[in-house]
């Protein structure tokens, strides 16, 4: 081997040797270190759960499962429930403000005791040396100080076991926050070490425990994230309930903060372990005789209690509404992360917030989300006014140029590339450009997705009602069926026609839609070809058809924005000397009129 080829290879060899040590000790040795901490993380949990979450005599109502625990009533201006002594476990909760129905007859019950179907229920624990519980499900904690929770009335509750004695401190804010302040004596002559184990657990599977909860509520799939969701190292994290249960959930560590729950459309339970410590979450789906079960968990940085001393550590759970003012609330005075993204904002997130805070800054000034709909839509006309002015000025443009465009297509329809020529000569002579009347629909596409996101989502449009709406985040309950409510049966019956329903199920505002969009496109140029008008002139009633199955809200923000569009479309068209297909169907009706006379 020449000298040369023998310091090449000298060099390859150590690179080669470089390369491999390196990936050894910076890729494949941290990686299977994760593995191994995820796979003892995991038989930890098992470990705790074989011990903690036996199954249970099952209760045939909530009553009766409330009343086989001793308990501390909880009660604040939003929430009422229970504590259960055994476990520190919160598994009665209701919403005071917030009712299943329009009707407003039975609260919203978010939690639900564990000896009953589709049971929902949460807690923190801890576990001690050896990945061993000290203070799980199965304990029971001795009230030792305070009577009924209340945000004036803090509890304590005491466990001693396992070496350790732990005073629990729960606190409950005006809102949905529950705070647990935990004090863990060690009357012992060696440290403890100890971790905070919080944990969320509902049952069954995800079609029964949703509708549990708010009835209806599995239909939203698709249209709403509904599972796990987290704000770890800053960033947002999700898995649907479909993946779940599939046993995919998040497993992660978090070092920057954050918090981990479950969101339904509308509710969400939320473990937030102190921000000042790392934690990590993972998820498990198992299967026990009396059903299958999620939990969403984190564990905390280990706690060194050292002889004869104590620590102190604050962790908290979210339980309730995902209200704007509560979720801003918290993120902004307690330094949660990112809480306000709880809500499922959309892919156009950055417009559905905006238009949410406008939304209510006009609910505010005008007193009703139906009339701020109505303002808000006027708002968006305003700033897009001198792009619509632009578009609809080029569609009366092109609106004249329909004799001329008919004329060249006569003479040249035997030379469809002379035809285009002339057309585009027309174009330019005219300074006409037949894609800008498009413009003002690519701008508003995103806002009406925008729009629908927030009207579907946010609460605080859950049961407004204005006018004929009794939800505007719901569908309009009229339909043709009952003549809009002058035969004496319910619009639901009539929409609950299997097939027939779709059409005589039809309200009034999805008509307006309708009769609005079809006036609409008479202001507009029709397209020359045959089939393509046909499809066009159709449009309105399919349409009509789709949005009879969206909110009542979004529906009468676009039926007035048509409205708003037509008036402005027509002023421009008359001001450029272009007569609309409404001049002639006056002229039609009344000028034959005059000229008889």
């Amino acid at each position: 081997m020449e000298q040369q080829d023998q310091r090449n290879f000298i060099i390859f060899m150590v690179i080669a040797v470089v390369v491999l040590f390196g990936y050894q000790s910076l890729v494949l040795e941290p990686e299977a270190k994760r593995r191994e901490a995820i796979q003892e993380q995991t038989r930890v949990e098992q470990e705790i759960q074989a011990e903690v979450n036996p199954p249970m005599e099952r209760a045939a109502t909530v009553s009766e499962a409330l009343q086989r625990d001793e308990r501390i009533i909880f009660d604040n201006p939003k929430l009422d429930g229970s504590i259960r002594l055994q476990g520190a476990l919160i598994d009665d909760l209701n919403m005071k403000e917030h009712f299943e129905t329009v009707e407003r007859e039975k609260e919203v019950r978010l939690f639900r005791p564990e000896a009953v179907d589709s049971a929902y229920y949460a807690s923190w624990f801890w576990i001690g040396e050896q990945n061993r519980p000290v203070a799980n499900l199965g304990v029971t904690w001795e009230l030792v100080e305070g009577g009924q929770l209340t945000p004036a009335t803090p509890i304590t509750l005491r466990y001693e076991g396992a070496g350790v004695q732990i005073d629990r401190r729960i606190s409950v804010d005006e809102d949905y926050l529950f705070t647990f302040s935990d004090t863990i004596i060690n009357p012992g002559d060696q440290p403890r070490y100890l971790r905070p184990y919080g944990a969320i657990l509902r049952h069954g599977e995800s079609g029964e425990f949703l509708d549990a909860v708010t009835p209806g509520a599995s239909k939203d799939r698709g249209l709403v994230h509904l599972g796990e969701v987290a704000i770890l190292d800053g960033k947002l994290e999700k898995r649907g309930y479909s993946k779940l249960e599939k046993g995919n959930g998040i497993t992660e560590t978090s070092t920057e903060g954050g918090w981990v729950g479950l969101t339904d459309k509308y509710w969400l339970s939320a473990l937030v372990p102190d921000q000042g410590q790392d934690f990590q979450t993972n998820f498990e789906r198992r299967s026990r005789v009396d059903g299958a079960i999620m939990e969403v968990r984190t564990i905390g940085t280990e706690l060194v209690v050292p002889a004869g001393g104590s620590v102190t550590s604050v962790n908290r759970l979210f339980a309730g509404a995902k209200t704007i003012d509560v979720v801003r609330k918290y993120e902004t005075e307690l330094g949660i992360p990112r809480f306000v993204d709880a809500i499922d904002w959309g892919m156009f997130y950055f417009l559905t917030k905006p238009f949410f805070f406008a939304l209510l800054w006009l609910q505010g000034k005008i007193g009703s989300f139906g009339l701020a709909i109505l303002a808000f839509t006027v708002l968006v006309k305003v700033v897009l006014f001198p792009l619509y002015n632009r578009s609809y000025a080029a569609m009366a443009k092109m609106k004249k140029l329909q004799e001329p465009m008919k004329e060249i297509q006569e003479r040249f329809a035997a030379d469809p590339q002379r035809k285009q020529q002339e057309i585009m000569k027309l174009y330019r002579d005219e300074k006409a450009n037949p894609v800008a009347g498009c413009l003002p629909i690519l701008m508003t596409m995103p806002i009406f997705f925008a729009l629908y996101k927030l009207l579907f989502v946010t609460i605080e449009m859950r049961h407004e009602s204005f006018l004929w709406l009794q939800d505007l985040s719901a569908p309009d309950p009229t339909a043709i069926g009952n003549l809009f409510g002058l035969l004496p049966f319910a619009a639901e019956s009539v929409k609950s026609i299997p097939l027939l329903g779709v059409i005589i199920g039809i309200g009034i505002l999805p008509i307006l839609y309708g009769v609005s969009m079809f006036a609409l496109q008479s202001l507009s140029t029709p397209p020359p070809d045959p089939m393509q008008r046909r499809i066009i002139m159709l449009l309105p009633v399919v349409f009509t058809f789709v949005f009879g199955g969206l909110a009542g809200g979004l529906v009468m923000y676009w039926v007035w924005n048509n409205v708003l569009s037509i008036g402005q479309q027509y002023v421009i068209m008359r001001r450029n000397g272009v007569e609309t297909e409404f001049d002639k169907f006056i002229a039609k009706r009344f000028g034959g009129a005059k000229n008889s006379a």
